[in-house]
């Protein structure tokens, strides 16, 4: 017996997926050419799987403000934020986002991961209970484990479930944390916070909403589905990350509660981990601005969002419940999504392949992303490739 063979499984797995779709574990991003193309195994490829939604990677702002940053201030911090990691910019950055979401307390972690862990372990303890949607993301299952709060799941996006789940709860002298996604990201489809915000209020509960894929998508000044829903007055948690809409890494959380800075002494995920390099803070400050100043990148989105959609769904290709940036096309069975993904590779289109048990139903799926840097003519090319291939699953 050694340490590895529990990964015997794992390796037979691989290679059975290696023999039915030998690209799969190999792609590179040999060059990125654009916000929306780069060279995989030396031919132009159009991007339809990378989470940039507002196209933000390549803005010139933020590549400046990341090049004036580095220059002063050099590649890293090489310290947490507790030790010698916390720099102007990051106090910056926490007051900017709490502009932002006009909210009075924030604190900025090196990713959104961490953001989920720090929160989530630290914010509860043994005597309360977490309520959490069931296709939540995986740094919110890590996050509770790591704590000792009860974790309950709810049906995804059934509040009637939740309901039931917090009526059950009675009497029981507990904080319950509710927590979901404004956008889930493997069948981008939205929670019904209105609903869930409602419950909250009626059961006295608390919300944390994770807006990760729903920041600078959602809502009128893209602060996510809170403020397209109308509750950020309800909401006492908003997490989110930089990784998507603007184009860094990253993480944070925002709150209107003044003991949200205790987490700062509590955190392990805040304590023990380098802090984010002058460059990331700086580029996301950049990022942040651009988001409020040209709100037409969320305008060109959803027109591309809903393009996409509709074409694939006139295609009869199985897909997600509703338009947005994240567009799921159910394959069924691992070796359909293999035949599919493996099509559209060769027609020049690189999508992301998603697997069981990775996928909220068990079955296999591609997972299309689009950005405001796409142009119509993109997205009508990828709609084409996927209509060229229509016939690689049932």
């Amino acid at each position: 017996m050694t340490l590895f063979d529990k990964f015997h499984p794992l390796a037979v797995a691989r290679e059975e997926m290696t023999a039915q779709c030998p690209d799969f574990f190999h792609i590179t991003m040999e060059e990125i050419l654009s916000p929306t193309e780069a060279l995989i195994k030396g031919r132009p490829t159009l991007l339809a799987g990378t989470n940039n939604y507002l196209g933000l990677t390549f803005h010139p702002d933020c590549i400046a403000a990341a090049c004036e940053a580095t220059e002063k201030e050099g590649t890293g911090t090489t310290g947490s934020r507790m030790a010698n990691g916390t720099y102007a910019g990051h106090l910056a950055l926490e007051q900017e986002l709490s502009t932002f979401f006009g909210r009075k307390r924030t604190i900025v972690f090196s990713t959104g991961y961490l953001a989920n862990l720090a929160l989530l372990s630290t914010l509860t303890g043994q005597d309360d209970v977490i309520l959490l949607d069931a296709d939540c993301h995986a740094s919110i299952y890590d996050g509770c484990r790591m704590g000792s709060a009860e974790v309950i799941r709810f049906r995804h996006n059934d509040v009637a479930d939740l309901e039931k789940r917090l009526r059950r709860l009675g009497g029981r002298k507990a904080n319950v944390l509710i927590v979901v996604e404004g956008i889930y990201s493997m069948l981008g489809d939205q929670a019904p916070l209105k609903e869930i915000a409602a419950l909250k209020q009626q059961y006295g509960a608390w919300l944390a909403v994770d807006e990760a894929h729903s920041l600078g998508v959602l809502g009128e000044h893209g602060r996510g589905l809170a403020e397209a829903c109308g509750v950020e007055g309800e909401v006492d948690f908003v997490i989110g990350t930089f990784s998507k809409s603007l184009g860094a890494i990253g993480g944070f959380c925002s709150s209107n509660h003044d003991g949200l800075d205790f987490l700062r002494y509590a955190s392990r995920p805040y304590i023990f981990t380098a802090s984010l390099s002058p460059a990331t803070i700086a580029s996301t400050r950049a990022a942040l601005r651009v988001l409020a100043a040209e709100p037409f990148r969320r305008t060109l989105l959803w027109q591309h969002a809903r393009l996409l959609y509709a074409k694939l769904k006139a295609m009869g290709y199985k897909v997600g419940p509703e338009a947005g940036p994240v567009i799921a096309v159910r394959a069924g069975k691992p070796a359909d999504a293999f035949r599919l993904w493996q099509g559209l590779l060769d027609q020049g289109v690189y999508v992301n392949m998603v697997l069981p048990p990775a996928t909220p139903d068990g079955g296999a799926l591609l997972r299309c992303s689009l950005s405001a840097a796409h142009s119509t003519e993109q997205v009508e090319a990828i709609a084409t490739a996927f209509a060229a291939r229509k016939g690689l699953i049932p």
